[in-house]
Parts: C-alpha cells; structure tokens; sequence
C-alpha cells in the first residue's frame, strides 16, 4: 500500500488532480484496476491535507454471468459509498444492434451513464483507473490506426456536462496493480464480455510485449518522450524526477 500509495499521490500533485472540497466518483467496472485504484484513492482521502469526498459508481451493463457481489462486499467492508446503476448497454450492443466492433459504441454510452450518474450525486470529478501500460498502448493505437500522435489527458475537463476526468493510476504499472490486488487478496469482477481479449488493444498490447523483449526501456522512453513532448496536457513529473517506474519490477 505505501508504494501504491506514494506513485499515486505523486500523480495527484504533478497534474493537481484533486482540490479541496472535491467529490470525486470513481468509475468501477471490477477489474483489478480500477477496484485497486478506489482502495488506495480511498487510502489517501483518509488523511490527504486537501480534503475531498469519494463515492464509487459502478454500471451494471446486463451482460449474462457478470457477478458484481464480491466488490459490492469490499466496498462495504471498507466503507465506501457504491452506487450501482443498471443499464441495458450490453442488450442494446449484443442483442439488438449486433455490433461487430462493439467496443467503441460501449465505452460511449458507459461514458454517458457515469457521467449523468456522477452529475446526480453531486460529484464534479471522475476518477478511472487507466495506469501506465495504458498510456503506451492508447499511444500506439493513436500512431498505428488514427495517424495521430495522441494519448488521452491526465486530466481533462468536460464542458459539456461541467465534470473534470482525472487518472491517478498514470505512474502505476500493470504488474503492480496485479501484485497489489493479489498480495491483499482484492476481490475482482470477471468481465463477461465476448469482446474480451481479442481486440486491437489486446493486439498492440502483445506487440509491446514483443518489442520490449529487444528494447526494456521502450515503455519508460514512450511515457517520458510524451511527457516532455508536451501533448494533449501531458508535461514532465515537478513533484518527483525518479522514472516511475522502478526497474525490479519489469
């Protein structure tokens, strides 16, 4: 926890993520990310000198044999207020549409469900649980399949529906995330979703796999070449100047 803890925070002070008087519901979906990131969010509300609420939002897409049950107790046992909002997303993708390439109509109307959910309960930020590997993944799928050079903000502010999304996982990585959540026993939802693992994310994240064999620094040389390169708010760590990454943890 105090290694989490500490990449985390230092996230949350170099992109000012978090203010005083903020609330902030974290997008749950049950998987090791973001359950991991609500336990250390929550972790650091407790004693955070800025003093913010947390509330955590999780949609329940319809999807046959998804049990949510385990993270809904976790939330409980630690204290976390949980809305759980039941949605028809996967009838409408599946069932109706047929979508054959359905993750980006899902992840637009999941969008629109935690976003009018966070606006009902008061809250003005949104936390989710992308972390590093995230970022070098989203910015080659950027490069490969938009010709963009491009990665979704740190911290980027909705004027539409007046919320600011914040991602206060960007230094941590995956393997952490993994080690965390199974050293502490973290209960996770299993994602029923068809479309699970054979996506063109899966693909570019088995070819960074691939090329990091040949290449070991090439995430930590992505992440900070974006970072100094300035795109889409990014800009180089000011709370710390260590790689957050530490190099035993490849």
């Amino acid at each position: 926890m105090r290694r989490m803890l500490s990449v985390l925070r230092r996230a949350v002070e170099d992109y000012r993520m978090i203010g005083a008087g903020d609330r902030v519901a974290v997008g749950l979906s049950g998987g090791k990310d973001s359950v991991a990131m609500m336990t250390v969010l929550w972790e650091l509300h407790k004693f955070y000198d800025l003093k913010f609420d947390l509330v955590a939002v999780s949609l329940d897409l319809g999807a046959p044999g998804f049990d949510f049950s385990g993270v809904a107790r976790y939330c409980g046992e630690l204290g976390i207020p949980l809305e759980v909002v039941k949605t028809d997303i996967y009838e409408v993708i599946f069932d109706i549409r047929k979508e054959k390439n359905p993750c980006s109509l899902c992840a637009k109307m999941r969008r629109g469900a935690l976003h009018d959910t966070a606006k009902r309960l008061g809250c003005n930020k949104v936390a989710l649980g992308h972390h590093f590997d995230d970022v070098i993944e989203t910015f080659f799928l950027s490069l490969f399949y938009e010709g963009r050079i491009s990665c979704f903000s740190p911290v980027t502010y909705l004027d539409r529906v007046g919320l600011t999304l914040i991602r206060p996982f960007l230094y941590v990585r995956e393997s952490e995330i993994r080690a965390f959540v199974e050293g502490r026993g973290v209960p996770v939802a299993f994602n029923p979703c068809p479309a699970d693992g054979n996506t063109k994310r899966q693909e570019v994240k088995e070819l960074v796999a691939r090329l990091s064999e040949g290449i070991p620094e090439l995430k930590e040389h992505v992440f900070g070449a974006l970072c100094r390169a300035g795109i889409d708010g990014w800009h180089p760590p000011t709370v710390s100047r260590r790689t957050p990454v530490r190099r035993d943890e490849r």
